[in-house]
């Protein structure tokens, strides 16, 4: 059945599952009031959000032509799913400066038209904003390079 659905239709489907996952999810979180917002009124506004777009794609979906899905490549899957979890595994002992240009370089292998000159650019200036957000103006705890600045 989903084989012969819209692209769309299938992505909508899959935007009202995620959406309805999200809200489970928040069922425990205080959603609070627009006065005095709770951990769980953003998650729940998100996830109704995404439901609302899903089902727009189901319905836009029954307006074209009908095509069917093409074959699902994990190639992409399994290099980003590399990359988040490179990412989570060494920014801790390695720092933001080493893990987040070590998940860009991961993350390429996700697709074969990308350039080693623009992912390098790419990744030092991703690098150095992520460090400049997250370090500098947020100020959280994330060490930026251990091995070289301490914590």
């Amino acid at each position: 059945m989903i084989g012969r659905l819209p692209k769309n239709a299938a992505a909508g489907f899959f935007l009202i599952v995620l959406a309805a996952l999200a809200l489970w999810q928040t069922a425990d979180l205080a959603g609070g009031s627009l006065r005095q917002m709770g951990p769980g009124m953003l998650p729940r506004i998100l996830a109704c959000l995404l439901g609302v777009a899903g089902i727009y794609l189901i319905i836009s979906s029954y307006w074209q032509e009908r095509v069917a899905l093409d074959r699902w490549s994990l190639r992409g899957l399994i290099f980003i799913l590399g990359a988040v979890v490179a990412f989570g595994l060494a920014v801790r002992p390695l720092g933001l400066a080493v893990a987040g240009p070590l998940a860009l370089i991961i993350s390429v292998g996700a697709s074969s038209e990308s350039r080693f000159a623009e992912i390098a650019i790419f990744g030092l200036a991703m690098t150095g904003f992520c460090i400049l957000l997250f370090k500098i103006l947020l100020g959280l705890p994330i060490p930026v390079a251990p091995w070289l600045l301490g914590y």
